[in-house]
């Protein structure tokens, strides 16, 4: 007879059962289940966010299935580190531990149900795990093993109830480690590996196996460790990391923005988690094209870890490469290649994302790893236009700035829902209100608010939106308003150096100067090649605080930075001034007329009362040029 309705295919077969759970309900069978009908909840959003689906949960099983097996071993930890917290809360009596096993297999599916022996095997694996733990097949291995940051150990080959041949197995030790198939996991310190290689035959093998391993990276060769003592600043307690920009791999320089976009993407995206600490693109872009040691990099930035990577267009389809490098180690962390369609770039982006975080063992809550899923445009061109037209943004002059608008307004055509776009669209009329560039202040000014209305109602969660709400108020002269937008921004985005500044400008125009001045000093901290406007706001910070000392540090480093720029001499002036330095002010003043011939005391009060609305700033101002001979 003739079966119908039948299909078979190959699936990743996740399940899991609670340890110990008649015990539990014997003690309190309310208090159980209400532990786990919420673990359950956790098990299923989680499943979810791994792209897998939770077939049944009778009782206190589970059964989920994956198209993926590394998205399978990626969602057991998870959820194992996730119940782990969730248990410290609770009396010990009263944890809950789970049991996960991990199968690949050929099954057969009958509408939402599954059978076969690849779901037998998984029950099976399932209850050789520990409590809390996971342990995978050996096919499950084989796909996972150079592609997760964990660690394994080998259990040998286990013979299982009512499955003919023995199964090989491992569990899971969900931290990094190195392992050789058919062998036990090592998980000494790096320090002691080292050590063992010059004397172990295991570590040859070792060698052997990462040969093969990573043959497909054009990697550098192992770092030194960089020096704690050179580091030009000291290094954050959270794990810290440096985004190099991508390497342009298709020898077009035309495609150049795709490898920069990527690398943009996946900084922003690190940047909204807190318990990373993240160095701002402006910084790691200085590194573009050069050849770099990645232990200097580290000593420059002040940071441990380091990303690099490449990418290489073609026809429809993208190849990306990517490794972490440890560089107070020189070990490589993680590295992967990826090649895929276009259509998968943004998927591909987030991917690579949190394999970083997974790396750097950092535990994500459910609301971030649903946040850094990130809303992004599927329309490719649009989505060229925009990273061009950030670009182009960046160098803030008034040409740029009418170039990028341009850009950023085709994206728009294209992708009228894309908010980031949006965003970046109003802060182009923002720069021209704020610098007097359009033919109109108010135009512009009007033209931002219905632009910032817009993106608001499309995605109220982009800290660079907030940030321009706060732009917006500074225009206005509505400070409360204006620092309210910039603390959402700063804490929307903790690692983004710019709300950082911007908020501190903010503060400073109400007299908050310490809070500025510690603001200013974290977006330099985040952003180490930062802009001279930076230095320019401490210095005026100072000059407030009555700090004069401390100001001429500030405007000096500002003439070194940009010896083009008015203000650092005219800051320097000021403040010698105040310390009755009459001839260094002087000298500022005349430095000041050299490059610029027709400035004048008037050109300062329109300049200043543009930025200050308290006039006996501006008047304090003038008399202290005045007195250093400016007219």
């Amino acid at each position: 007879m003739a079966r119908q309705g039948f299909k078979r295919k190959l699936a990743a077969i996740f399940s899991a059962d609670v340890q110990g759970y008649s015990r539990l309900m014997s003690d309190d069978e309310e208090a159980t289940v209400s532990t786990l009908i919420a673990y359950r909840e956790v098990f299923t959003t989680v499943i979810q966010q791994h792209q897998g689906k939770v077939l049944d949960a009778p009782g206190d099983n589970l059964l989920a299935e994956f198209a993926s097996v590394i998205d399978a071993v990626q969602c057991a930890v998870s959820v194992q580190k996730e119940i782990y917290d969730r248990n410290s809360e609770l009396p010990e009596n009263r944890r809950m531990a789970f049991r996960i096993g991990i199968n690949l297999g050929d099954v057969i599916q009958e509408d939402d149900r599954i059978y076969g022996d690849g779901v037998n095997i998984a029950a099976r694996l399932e209850g050789l795990a520990k409590p809390g733990g996971i342990c995978i097949s050996k096919t499950v291995f084989d796909h996972t093993e150079s592609k997760l940051p964990y660690g394994y150990a080998y259990l040998g080959d286990q013979k299982v109830k009512n499955i003919p041949k023995p199964v090989g197995v491992y569990e899971v030790l969900m931290e990094p480690g190195v392992t050789v198939a058919g062998k036990s996991a090592i998980v000494t310190p790096a320090s002691v590996r080292r050590r063992k290689i010059i004397v172990s035959a295991v570590a040859l093998v070792l060698l052997f196996a990462a040969a093969g391993v990573w043959q497909f990276y054009p990697r550098r060769p192992p770092a030194a460790p960089a020096s704690v003592e050179k580091m030009a600043f000291p290094t954050p307690e959270m794990p810290s990391i440096a985004v190099l920009p991508f390497e342009n791999m298709s020898g077009d320089p035309s495609q150049e923005y795709i490898a920069d976009g990527i690398t943009e993407n996946i900084i922003t995206a690190l940047s909204y988690i807190p318990e990373i600490f993240v160095i701002a693109r402006n910084s790691t872009f200085t590194y573009k094209g050069k050849a770099v040691k990645i232990q200097a990099v580290a000593a420059d930035l002040g940071v441990r870890y380091v990303l690099e990577g490449s990418v290489q267009k073609t026809a429809d389809r993208v190849r990306i490469t990517a490794q972490l490098i440890d560089a107070a180690s020189g070990r490589h962390l993680w590295a992967d290649r990826y090649d895929r369609g276009l259509k998968d770039l943004f998927v591909l982006q987030d991917e690579i994302t949190l394999k970083i975080v997974f790396a750097l063992q950092v535990k994500l809550s459910v609301g971030m790893q649903t946040r850094l899923a990130r809303k992004t445009t599927p329309n490719f061109e649009a989505w060229s236009y925009y990273v061009r037209g950030y670009s182009q943004m960046m160098r803030h002059t008034k040409a740029d700035n009418a170039k990028a608008r341009d850009l950023f307004e085709k994206a728009v055509d294209l992708a009228p829902e894309y908010a980031p776009v949006i965003t970046a669209l109003g802060w182009t009329h923002w720069e021209d209100a704020f610098h007097g560039w359009s033919e109109s202040r108010q135009e512009s000014h009007l033209r931002v608010v219905e632009l910032a209305k817009k993106a608001h109602s499309l995605d109220d969660t982009d800290p660079m939106l907030h940030a321009l709400w706060g732009a917006i108020y500074l225009l206005q002269r509505q400070y409360d308003k204006a620092i309210a937008a910039g603390e959402k921004s700063v804490t929307l985005g903790p690692n983004q150096a710019f709300p950082h500044f911007l908020l501190a400008m903010y503060l400073y125009h109400t007299g908050r100067y310490k809070e500025a001045v510690a603001l200013i000093r974290k977006a330099i901290r985040l952003n180490p090649y930062y802009p001279s406007i930076y230095i320019e706001l401490l210095g005026s910070v100072y000059l407030l605080m009555g700090e004069y000392e401390h100001a001429v540090g500030a405007f000096k480093n500002l003439v070194t930075r940009a010896p083009h720029r008015k203000e650092g001499h005219i800051g320097l002036a000021i403040a010698y001034i105040r310390l009755d330095r009459e001839e260094q002010a002087r000298s500022e003043v005349a430095e000041l007329l050299r490059l610029f011939p027709e400035y004048s005391l008037e050109a300062y009060r329109k300049q200043a009362r543009w930025i200050y609305e308290d006039t006996a700033v501006v008047d304090s101002g003038i008399e202290a040029l005045r007195a250093a001979g400016l007219k």
